[in-house]
């Protein structure tokens, strides 16, 4: 398993939290937890797939992946490489003008948003790029040339710290009262540039907080605790949402 990280250069550098190169040479079905930016996935050889509901649904060559609340599972074939692109949270509205939450828990192929001419021409591109330098290459120029003169939006801006600073423990009317703004204007425009509403995007942070932060010497009844939840039945159904598992079951030593 090979996968490599790349730093987007500086003109890109507000929008991409980073690049990857990823290739598997075996078969792998692997587990993917939800993250706070949208995804963009070149395969430039083997075959990805989406696991839903016990059916294996093939992917596009290209495609974008908007944010989930929930896990996903995949499965590669042998011999698959992708390059990934990580945008930063509202990030993908500086390259797409269709509004993001309509990619909310959604994969869609990049024929959508543009001519199917073009994708070929970029898909042979990085076929024909001999390094990992020049596949990346390859992509910041597509993202380069697809960079839209939109500004980012200040309110948007200011809530998702307020989101990051409570770790996702934020009621959405204190979210409110903090913005001197009232719910309907505020999820509109930060469904339009982040992808999902402030509360499942602030439920997306609350569980990574909780993950990253975890603790063995603490209790997951005190975990539940720390992260909001006053009844324990409702941490853990949550959490299963979010991993796939009980959190006994996911913080288990293997």
């Amino acid at each position: 398993m090979k996968f490599i990280t790349f730093i987007p250069s500086p003109v890109l550098t507000p929008y991409i939290k980073t690049f990857a190169i990823s290739e598997s040479e075996e078969e792998k079905t692997y587990k993917v937890l939800p993250d706070t930016g949208l995804v963009i996935g070149f395969q430039y050889k083997g075959k990805l797939s989406h696991i839903s509901n016990e059916q294996q649904i093939e992917l596009s060559k290209s495609g974008l992946t908007g944010l989930h609340d929930s896990y996903r599972v995949f499965k590669n074939v042998a011999d698959t490489g992708t390059v990934l692109v990580y945008f930063n949270e509202g990030g993908a509205n500086k390259f797409f003008k269709q509004p993001i939450h309509e990619l909310f828990r959604e994969s869609i192929s990049l024929d959508n948003f543009m001519l199917r001419s073009e994708l070929l021409l970029i898909e042979e591109q990085l076929y024909a790029a001999a390094t990992d330098d020049k596949k990346i290459k390859v992509v910041e120029d597509f993202l380069i040339s697809r960079m839209r003169p939109v500004a980012q939006d200040n309110l948007v801006l200011t809530a998702l710290a307020l989101i990051h600073k409570s770790k996702g423990n934020i009621k959405i009317k204190d979210l409110l009262a903090q913005l001197h703004i009232s719910q309907s204007p505020l999820e509109k425009r930060f469904r339009q540039v982040v992808g999902t509403s402030p509360k499942k995007f602030a439920g997306i942070i609350r569980f990574k907080h909780t993950i990253k932060n975890y603790n063995p010497q603490n209790s997951l009844t005190n975990l539940g605790y720390e992260a909001g939840f006053y009844d324990q039945a409702h941490f853990i159904k949550e959490f299963k949402q979010f991993t796939g598992e009980t959190p006994e079951a996911f913080f288990s030593p293997e």
